[in-house]
């Protein structure tokens, strides 16, 4: 059994009285109090995320931009330096390898940051349809060179704007500053306004040395206001909320972005035969077959990831990610199911284990339901 790796920050967990698990061959804290207590720290106040296990791709070169516009389904040529796009990259069925953001650093140069668990597998998709030489496009793994704090939450601005000259309110949403300055840190930082959560907040990239300081930097800035160090669980509810896919469940290489409802990330007319462009832009005209629903427990229950979706008899479709939302207080979740069955409505069979219990397709707009 190998050795689970570990973020630059685990030494910190301890301290804060985190219970880690085994995430994806990471040892990371799945929650430092309880989930339901870090979720609603983050809705209502703010919460402090060690995100260091996500990768960072870099990709420079003349050729930087004609080479991703093949790779991925967004179209990149929108962006400028300071800029981010959410994105896709996808096999030649349509099926999803992986998605992340893309940050435009400068002219030539962009940084992609993947999900952690794809981080190698990516890193070879790139090389592997890199037809320029070394010269014109360079790709080189340089997740080593980061530590990935995520800081949620209303009031995650206040509270990094009291450790920073620089005017947080200026950054827009999916627009970053780079080599910002924190008091007491020598290392600049990318700060970007982004997230996993649902909430206002940004995601900061600085050098290892510097990523145990600027925690602890941060949670005493933000104590007064209630800020806390927050788990995977709560991530993982936080943007199951906010309708967020993860990548495993709401999306894999057997689910594209169009059936996960991802049609704003997928630029079929931007001019350049991307990989998997003829099924998407099929999907795109006709609709998909199937696709990603919300669905809401009539019955007492929780729908888990696996289980099957029925309409009568029939398996029409299978649960991809489902809990009891802290925020709704309801049981829901969302399936991927025939077209057929997805109207908002419609009434449909959770079969949970040996129990086949009532449930109904809903928005998957679950965050404006509060």
């Amino acid at each position: 059994m190998s050795e689970l790796k570990r973020t630059p920050l685990y030494p910190e967990y301890e301290k804060y009285g985190a219970k880690t698990i085994d995430f994806g061959g990471w040892d990371l804290p799945v929650q430092f109090s309880s989930i339901k207590h870090e979720h609603e720290v983050t809705r209502t106040k703010a919460g402090l995320f060690d995100v260091s296990h996500m990768g960072e791709i870099l990709v420079t070169g003349p050729k930087s931009l004609e080479f991703l516009q093949k790779m991925v389904t967004n179209d990149v040529s929108k962006l400028v330096p300071n800029k981010a796009q959410y994105t896709l990259m996808c096999y030649e069925n349509g099926g999803t390898v992986d998605d992340f953001l893309i940050y435009m650093l400068a002219e030539n140069e962009y940084l992609l940051v993947v999900n952690a668990a794809n981080t190698e597998k990516d890193y070879q998709w790139l090389v592997d349809n890199d037809d320029y030489s070394d010269e014109n496009v360079k790709i080189k793994n340089v997740s080593s060179d980061y530590v990935q704090l995520a800081l949620q939450g209303p009031l995650a601005e206040e509270v990094l704007q009291s450790l920073t000259e620089v005017n947080l309110s200026e950054i827009k949403f999916f627009r970053f500053e780079q080599n910002v300055r924190f008091h007491t840190l020598d290392s600049g930082a990318i700060v970007s306004r982004t997230g996993y959560t649902g909430e206002d907040g940004f995601e900061i990239y600085i050098d290892p040395a510097s990523g145990s300081k600027l925690w602890n930097v941060i949670l005493k800035a933000g104590k007064e206001k209630g800020l806390e160090p927050i788990g995977l669980g709560a991530r993982d509810t936080l943007r199951f909320e906010a309708t967020l896919p993860l990548y495993g469940q709401e999306l894999s290489e057997d689910i594209t972005p169009i059936e996960a409802g991802l049609k704003f990330a997928v630029k079929v007319d931007k001019g350049v035969d991307f990989i998997g462009i003829d099924v998407l832009k099929k999907q795109v005209e006709n609709g998909p077959s199937r696709k990603i629903v919300g669905i809401e427990m009539i019955d007492k229950g929780i729908p888990r990831h696996g289980y099957d979706v029925l309409y009568g008899e029939d398996k029409v479709g299978t649960v991809t990610s489902g809990t009891q939302s802290p925020t709704l207080q309801k049981n829901i979740g969302l399936a991927l199911i025939d077209e057929k069955y997805s109207a908002v409505g419609t009434e449909l069979t959770i079969q949970v284990r040996k129990r086949k219990l009532k449930a109904i397709v809903v928005s998957k707009a679950f965050l404006k339901q509060r």
